[in-house]
């Protein structure tokens, strides 16, 4: 006797396929879930739903951030004074740069208005600015990274939420072994297919979640890379044109870096 290429099924094994491929498909095998398993089920579903509508915002979003910032960086490096430089930002005010620099701006307006000695007024100024630089570069990218913790809950909870679902299909299964008092697997093959389907749809949910989450940190970092520049070229462009700086020689001056600024 030759092997035919097929396995020969015994009257179990065939009612153990039939229950794993019912024959009105996935929604006739929900049909017959238990409450339990559709709560998971349908919670799956709303965050999946949740992850693909923040991947989707969030990469026209920060594609869109990522090159303001280059770009007005360039643009601010390139202009002639401080005031053209705002001017040029200014044509585009949804640019994360641009956000930082007016508050830097209006906080440089404010000092000049004070009352202060121009060594005084200078040592505060800088502090000041700086302070200001470092507060919009943090907000800027929070107001980016806004969503992203939900991606990150999905994709570490959504596989246990899904294994919940497989641990309580299995538990039905052996509840109905225990009902129909036969280990047949026609008898366990129903709880068996609504635990697959909960442990595919977590994973579902778990792996584009996570693989968003990591793409997007990748994002943040270039945005914060060109904030953080921007900053920098701030602060030298007042030190270079504010006329209330108080100037040392050249050969007392402190070298800075631009770690010790804390930018």
């Amino acid at each position: 006797m030759f092997w035919t290429g097929r396995w020969p099924l015994a009257e179990g094994d065939k009612g153990f396929m039939d229950a794993l491929t019912p024959h009105g498909g996935f929604w006739t095998m929900l049909a017959g879930a238990t409450p339990t398993v559709i709560f998971v089920l349908s919670i799956l579903g709303f965050m999946s739903l949740g992850c693909w509508s923040i991947i989707f915002v969030k990469l026209f979003t920060l594609t869109s951030a990522r090159k303001d910032s280059a770009r007005d960086y360039t643009v601010f490096q390139e202009a002639e004074s401080l005031k053209s430089a705002m001017q040029a930002l200014g044509r585009h005010k949804q640019s994360p740069a641009y956000n930082v620099g007016a508050l830097a701006f209006e906080e440089l307006m404010r000092m000049e208005d004070s009352e202060l000695e121009p060594g005084e007024k200078a040592r505060i100024a800088m502090d000041n600015i700086r302070r200001v630089l470092r507060q919009g570069v943090t907000s800027e990218l929070g107001k980016l990274s806004k969503s992203l913790s939900f991606l990150a809950t999905c994709a570490n909870s959504a596989p246990f939420i899904g294994l919940f679902g497989t641990v309580w299909g299995i538990m039905n299964s052996f509840h109905s072994i225990g009902l129909q008092q036969s280990a047949a697997l026609a008898a366990v093959a129903p709880g068996i297919s609504e635990a697959l389907v909960a442990t595919a749809i977590g994973l579902g949910v778990a792996i584009p979640a996570t693989i968003g989450y990591n793409f997007f940190l990748g994002y943040m970092q270039s945005i914060e890379r060109e904030l953080v520049n921007f900053a920098g070229a701030f602060l030298n462009r007042i030190q270079r044109e504010v006329t209330w700086e108080p100037r040392e020689p050249r050969e007392h001056r402190p070298r800075r870096t631009m770690a010790r600024e804390g930018m």
